[in-house]
Formats: C-alpha cells, structure tokens, sequence
C-alpha cells in the first residue's frame, strides 16, 4: 500500500486549510452570534451560506463521492487527508457540503435512487441548496441490532404508510431539511435481513411530528439538532422506496461503510487539533517552578497521543485503501476496526489535553469539551464499539471454526 499522495491531493490539501484557516476559523465567532441572535436556535446562520458559496466558487466542493462522476474524482485513500483536515473545525464540513448526514443519504442516493430521485433530491443536495436527515434508530428497541427496528412501512395500494417512532434523527431540526430517509419493515413476518426497505420521505409530509430535539451532553447541535421523530401514518408514493422492497438491511450496510470511515477521518484532525492545544498549554503554564513541558507525564501524554493518532491514521488508510480496491464488502473488518480505534484514541488525546488546561478545559472557553462530547457520541453512532469488536472476532475466529463431521448411523 503506497499512501504518497498525488500532486492533485497535496494541492487539495493546501487549497482547504488555507481556506480553513482564512474564512472558517475567522467566521466562527460571526456563526455562532448570529445562531445565538436568531428568533430560535433552529435557524440556518447567513455566514454558512456565504462561506459555502465561496468554497463551491473556488471548486472545494463535494470532495467525497468515490465511483461517482458527480463528485470530484478522489477515491477513499484522496478524500481521507482532506476529510482530516475538515475534521479540526466543526463548521468545515457544511462549508464544503461534506457534512454528515448528507453525505451518507448522498451516496445512497447516488447507488440506489432512480432518476427521479436524483432529479428531485440529489441534485439540490449536491448543491448545498437544502439538507436532509436519516432515521434508523429507535428508542423503543436496541438500534444496535438494525433487525429489531419496528417502524412498518405497509404497502397500500401505490402508497406506503409510515407508522413508527424514530430518535437521535440527526438534522431534523434543522430549517433547510426538506428529505428524510427512513427505514423501516415493509414484510413485519418475512426474513430477518430481507423484512426491512428504505423510502424517502418529504420533511413537509403529513404526520410527521418532531416531539423533542435531544441535546448531546447538554450541547444541542443547534442548528442541526438530534430529533425524536414520530411518524403516524404518514404517506409516500411507492416509487419513494430505495433500491426495492426487502433491501433496507443490505443498503445500511452499505451506506454505513463510508459514514464510519468519514467520521474516523475527522476524528483524526480532531485528535490533531487536541494535540495542538495540548502541546500550546505546556509553555504558557508552570506549576511548582516548571513548564508543563518539563514536567515528565506531560511529556508522556504528548509522546503516547502522537502514536496513538499514527496508529489510527495508518489503519483509517488500510480501510480506506481496501474499499478502494476490493469493495466496502471485503473491507468490512478493516472498517470495524477503525470505528472502534479512532473514538477510542479521539477521547484519549482530548482528556489529556483538558487535563493541562485544568478547569479551563471543562469549559466554553475553548472547544475541548464540546470535542469530547463529539467523540463520545460516536463511540455509539454508527454502532457501539461492542457490535463491531464481536464483527471482528467473528471474522477473526472463522478460520479456526470446526468443520462438521458427518456422523454415519451404523
């Protein structure tokens, strides 16, 4: 595996950090007075648009996308150090439209929408000119097994009718959602991995009801929120079904893939960032007559989280490499294993550098805490690291496993 990067890539990369570090750092402070000056904290901020006009203006724009004409043409191992630097700033990724949960419903659109859900939805997605929201999980059951989810999308005639409740439907709140996808059963007594679909669904249909947003250790995300969302008997036409009917399961697989490692690749230059301030605190602090810096388990925090993070980026490039290569199918183990690390070692790097700010860390006055609960979440999102550790002993332990003996009755 030869992870040098192209001429195109190290330009790419020089391009967004100069554009990070001249129109998104300085017009942090601008979004969050105008969210906190708006009627309703679910309101979209003038200065998003306007940075996310330039970005596409100066062709940053829908970096993600591999396999598809309709995104800049990087594969995985292009998109990862890009997707990293995006990862330092909490605005970046909407600012280049690489924001999640839209990138996802991007690609799964892209794979499995037909024309008229390309048309309809797609195309103002890639636009930056709307957002969109999907709803899987569910607070009635554990989510973590997709197969227990009990939202019915019941076939009645040339429609589907929704009944069910959703949660953690993250974007939801937000002003500019106009499309949700939604999974659900469509065959409640039919197999277990072919009984669910995916349909899209307008935001603005009736019976759609958000009943709470739902803050993330007190943060709300504000103004793209986290939603309880209650569907009752909410109507869409059945060509809104994704794929076909019974390939909900298998299009989780596959939109998941890609989301998992794009949260790992910016789970890294958050972990990055944290370093920064980790190793900035060590000279501006000297308790009992020394620096920070010379005090020998500050020094051992900064030396284990440089490993730590090499560590993680050289198994994110692996994945990334193999879905490059070999699928997101065959890879699947390698993306297991990159959601469990890259939380893991994101919190690490974060507490250690909370720990030298002292009570400052704990506080608004810088982004560490807000980072932590970030990388907290998605030690769940996407699957807990319980679910992908016993993927990966299961892979694991498959060559090993006893071949059946046949047993002949005398």
């Amino acid at each position: 595996m030869n992870f040098e990067y192209s001429d195109k890539v190290k330009r790419l990369q020089r391009d967004v950090s100069a554009f990070i570090d001249q129109h998104v750092v300085p017009n942090q402070k601008v979004f969050y007075e105008q969210l906190n000056a708006a009627p309703t904290r679910w309101s979209a901020p003038p200065i998003m648009e306007e940075m996310k006009e330039k970005a596409k203006s100066e062709g940053l724009w829908n970096l993600f996308l591999p396999e598809s004409e309709l995104g800049a043409g990087l594969t995985n191992v292009e998109y990862a150090p890009l997707c990293e630097i995006m990862g330092r700033t909490p605005l970046a990724p909407e600012v280049f439209n690489c924001a999640a949960p839209d990138t996802g419903n991007m690609e799964t659109i892209v794979r499995y929408g037909t024309d008229e859900h390309k048309e309809r939805w797609l195309k103002p997605l890639l636009n930056g000119e709307i957002r969109s929201a999907f709803a899987m999980t569910e607070p009635a059951v554990a989510s973590s097994d997709a197969t227990n989810i009990e939202t019915h999308i019941i076939r009645e005639g040339d429609e589907y009718v929704i009944n069910g409740r959703k949660w953690w439907t993250s974007g939801v709140m937000d002003p500019r959602c106009e499309i949700l996808i939604v999974m659900g059963k469509t065959d409640p007594n039919g197999p277990t991995h072919t009984s669910q679909s995916m349909v899209l669904v307008p935001r603005d249909t009736p019976g759609i009801t958000v009943h709470r947003h739902l803050p993330v250790f007190g943060y709300d995300d504000a103004p793209h929120g986290h939603g309880e969302v209650e569907f009752n008997d909410v109507r869409v036409p059945v060509s809104n079904v994704l794929w076909e009917e019974g390939k909900g399961f298998a299009i989780a697989q596959g939109r998941l893939g890609p989301g998992r490692i794009h949260h790992c690749m910016r789970l890294i230059g958050l972990a990055e960032r944290s370093l920064e301030y980790m190793c900035e605190r060590t000279y501006e602090r000297a308790p009992f007559g020394k620096t920070l810096a010379e005090q020998g388990v500050v020094g051992e925090w900064i030396a284990d989280s440089r490993i730590e993070i090499e560590q993680a980026r050289l198994l994110t490039l692996k994945a990334a490499h193999m879905m490059d290569t070999v699928g997101n199918k065959e890879g699947k183990k390698e993306i297991a294993m990159i959601k469990v690390v890259a939380p893991n070692m994101a919190l690490k790097v974060i507490d250690r550098a909370i720990q030298t700010y002292g009570g400052a860390g704990v506080s608004d006055d810088f982004p560490l805490a807000k980072a932590w609960a970030n990388a907290r979440t998605l030690r769940l999102a996407d699957g807990p690291d319980e679910v992908h550790r016993r993927a990966i002993a299961r892979q694991e332990l498959r060559p090993y496993r006893p071949k059946e003996v046949e047993v002949t009755k005398a």
